[in-house]
């Protein structure tokens, strides 16, 4: 299919009272498409962070990494940090479409903030993020973002 060729795209502003919705009309439900709403969905997985008594609104494509420390998960941004609510497996569940992998025990890395990767010590790889900071890929996960990344 060529978007161009056959693809009408339609954009409509509506009233705030009405819902939003995101409508695809296709001749049949392909890859293609699917890619479409796995990208539309990426977009828009908002999570809630909590900083100093504010809940604040984070989108995932923000996030660079999420920790688990002393039972509590935190989600890393550019410059600020924030801590969520789920526990890391529910993390890893609600993101697993959506580009972020286990990196090790007590770490979720959003591959799109990977900027390299490099092996390390026995086994494990280190990813350096856009922001600098390192992170490691432990050994068992090490699998899991070559197929991601497609290497």
């Amino acid at each position: 299919m060529f978007v161009g060729d056959h693809m009408k795209i339609s954009i409509e502003e509506i009233s705030k009272e009405l819902g939003e919705e995101i409508l695809i009309r296709c001749h049949e439900v392909d890859d293609e498409i699917y890619e479409i709403v796995n990208k539309l969905k990426t977009k828009d997985l908002i999570l809630l962070g909590y900083q100093h008594d504010r809940v604040h609104r984070i989108k995932l494509s923000d996030v660079y990494y999420f920790e688990a420390v002393d039972g509590k998960v935190f989600s890393y941004c550019k410059d600020s940090v924030f801590e969520v609510k789920q526990k890391l497996y529910e993390l890893e569940e609600l993101c697993k479409e959506k580009n972020c992998f286990r990196a090790s025990k007590s770490t979720i890395l959003n591959i799109g903030k990977i900027s390299s990767i490099y092996p390390s010590i026995s086994g494990r790889f280190e990813a350096v993020l856009d922001n600098g900071e390192r992170a490691v890929v432990s050994r068992q996960y090490v699998p899991v973002l070559k197929d991601r990344l497609g290497l």
